[in-house]
């Protein structure tokens, strides 16, 4: 009797295949590395869903960040696809009659890779959320305008703070935002659900024995994520960089799909500073706090609400989040039971 594969085929691809597309998908990016997504693989089409399981209240009580989360998963998979030659077909269901199910993909014919995807493509598995300070070398022009461009190519645009009263400004509300946050004790129950979790989970942000960070950024870096195990070093001489390239991400759209398409965008400027040679982290306090992210709004002039804050800039290596297998992240349950 023949084995029925763990991953179903699709899209014309074989079993090992799509294993290989959900792998690069699950590389995405996800608040406290929460791996928000699942996908429904049928014969046609590969869709995209958001796990109520692994949405986070207290930081993203509207399903934001999961959607955003989820559209940088889309991204991987669409690239993915070009990878083995397909121009991937792309539905957005969001504002839909589920809102879980987020996107559909299906086969649009046979193309090869431009250059520019191959490089991107090759990023995913080396892209890091890099928390540990950076160098203060400033981007280059060339390195600013790949990253804009990135940004414009998913329909989005990026704002970099350069502006000293903006900059300012934005340190400030940094500053309120998470010391709203840490009085928050459903905040902190969530945060310590999912930050310095113990070896052997799949997800989360794994606790890291013997690691030393410095003290918290006065200004920038505020969140410890190591939950005590690697102890704050400022003796060493390790500290933070004193002014990062600060981004903000915004988009023109507005609702549910609007997030998603925010999130391809995100994770292709996320992808583009890795090929720079680049390194980043997030600034989420300034998205899960609402009084901080209009004021943000106003600050840079957005016609609509910021969808995500980066810290970009040259780093030192650090190792991979964990990540949940392939298996875990097929749904199988149709759509009238989920």
């Amino acid at each position: 009797m023949t084995a029925v594969p763990a991953v179903p085929a699709a899209l014309g691809l074989t079993s090992q295949q799509v294993a290989s597309l959900l792998t690069a998908a699950g590389r995405a990016p996800s608040l406290h590395n929460a791996q928000p997504w699942r996908f429904r693989v049928r014969p046609h089409v590969i869709e995209l869903w958001a796990d109520p399981q692994r949405r986070l209240p207290a930081a993203d009580p509207t399903g934001r960040e999961q959607r955003l989360a989820c559209g940088a998963a889309l991204f991987n998979l669409r690239l993915a696809l070009h990878g083995l030659g397909i121009r991937p077909l792309v539905t957005l269901h969001a504002d839909g009659n589920h809102p879980d199910l987020l996107a559909s993909i299906r086969f649009g014919g046979r193309r090869p890779p431009t250059p520019v995807q191959q490089q991107l493509l090759a990023a995913i598995p080396r892209r890091r959320t890099n928390r540990q300070p950076f160098t203060d070398d400033p981007l280059t022009p060339a390195e600013r305008t790949a990253l804009h461009k990135a940004a414009l190519d998913e329909g989005a645009w990026l704002h970099l703070v350069d502006n000293p009263r903006e900059r300012s400004a934005l340190a400030r509300l940094i500053a309120e935002a998470h010391t709203l946050q840490r009085a928050d004790p459903a905040y902190q129950a969530e945060a310590a659900q999912w930050t310095a979790v113990p070896q052997g989970r799949d997800d989360g942000i794994p606790a890291r024995t013997g690691e030393h960070r410095p003290a918290a950024h006065e200004r920038w870096v505020r969140r410890d994520y190591t939950g005590g195990v690697g102890e704050p070093n400022t003796s060493a001489g390790i500290t933070f960089e004193r002014e990062p390239a600060i981004a903000v991400l915004t988009s023109h759209g507005f609702g549910p799909s609007a997030d998603v398409t925010a999130g391809q965008a995100m994770q292709r400027v996320l992808l583009a500073a890795t090929v720079e040679g680049l390194t980043t982290s997030f600034l989420s306090q300034l998205i899960e706090v609402e009084r901080a992210r209009e004021e943000l709004r106003r600050l840079i002039g957005a016609p609509r609400g910021p969808q995500a804050v980066l810290r970009i800039g040259r780093g030192w290596p650090v190792p991979a989040t964990p990540r949940r297998s392939v298996e875990d992240l097929l749904l199988h349950t149709t759509p009238e039971t989920v």
